[in-house]
């Protein structure tokens, strides 16, 4: 199949999954903190890693399932633009320490995941 086609599908699906997870969040946790960008960054990072920690080998092998999951899944299931719009709405509206703790949290348990988990790779 084409690489296109995959990730175009697997960006979809991520795309759709990081609307379901700020659904999910927005309904049952209200907090000026964005919980929700934070979530499906992490879910994302934590897919990634585990994909490449557990699955390096079926990937490097087959990438197709490579271009899918981890470009157009993860790609579309992560937010990078939504994080920087969020935590600059956070300085703008006077919330430096939410948008400061927000930085930290955000890279560094993303980064750690990647980290951690691939470090056999």
């Amino acid at each position: 199949m084409n690489n296109l086609l995959l990730i175009f599908l697997g960006g979809g699906l991520g795309s759709i999954s990081r609307f379901g997870i700020g659904a999910f969040v927005q309904l049952n946790f209200k907090s000026v903190f964005p919980l929700a960008t934070l979530c499906s960054n992490i879910i994302s990072c934590l897919i990634l890693a585990l994909a490449v920690g557990i699955f390096n080998e079926k990937l490097i092998t087959n990438p197709s399932l490579r271009m899918f999951l981890l470009v157009g899944f993860c790609g579309g299931f992560s937010t990078f633009s939504t994080f920087s719009f969020e935590t600059m709405e956070l300085m703008r509206s006077g919330n430096l320490m939410i948008a400061i703790a927000n930085i930290l949290i955000s890279v560094i348990v993303c980064i750690a995941l990647i980290y951690f988990l691939t470090k056999q790779v």
